[in-house]
C-alpha cells in the first residue's frame, strides 16, 4: 500500500484547507479497510484526527469534531480531509495512514489512527493567528 498526501500549506486562523491522500495497493481487494489521519506537532505526541472505513463510517477526535470532515472517493482511490475554522493549535504535520482493523466478518472496526499498518510521508499544515 502506498499513501501520498498533498494539500498542506499555510493559512490564517479561521481559514480552510483540504488535504488529499492518494491510496493505492491491495487493500481495495479486501472486503473491509480503514483510512485515516493523524497529526504531530513538534515536541508533541501523535494525535489521531479522523478515520473513514470502506463502509463510509467516520470517526473524529473531539478536538476537530464539527470543523473537519473526512471523506473518500473510491473511484479515484483518494481520501480527503476538509479542514474548516482552522486554529493555530491545528498546526502540525498531517499523516495519511491505514489503521489496523479487527473483529469478525461483518463486524470489523478500525483501530486508532496511531495504530497503523502504512503511513504516508506527511504534509505540513501551519495556521497563523
Amino acid at each position: 500500500v502506498q499513501l501520498v498526501e498533498s494539500g498542506g500549506g499555510s493559512v490564517q486562523a479561521g481559514g480552510s484547507l483540504t488535504l488529499s491522500c492518494l491510496a493505492s495497493g491491495y487493500m481495495y481487494t479486501t472486503t473491509f479497510y480503514c483510512l485515516g489521519w493523524f497529526r504531530q506537532a513538534p515536541g508533541k505526541e501523535r494525535e489521531g484526527v479522523a478515520t473513514i472505513d470502506s463502509l463510509g463510517n467516520t470517526y473524529y477526535a473531539d478536538s476537530v469534531k464539527g470543523r473537519f470532515t473526512v471523506s473518500k472517493d473510491s473511484a479515484n482511490n483518494t481520501m480527503y480531509l476538509q479542514m474548516n475554522s482552522l486554529k493555530p493549535e491545528d498546526t502540525a504535520m498531517y499523516y495519511c495512514v491505514q489503521p489496523r482493523s479487527s473483529g469478525s466478518f461483518g463486524q470489523r472496526v478500525c483501530h486508532s489512527q496511531t495504530d497503523f499498518v502504512y503511513r504516508g510521508q506527511g504534509t505540513q499544515v501551519t495556521v497563523s493567528s
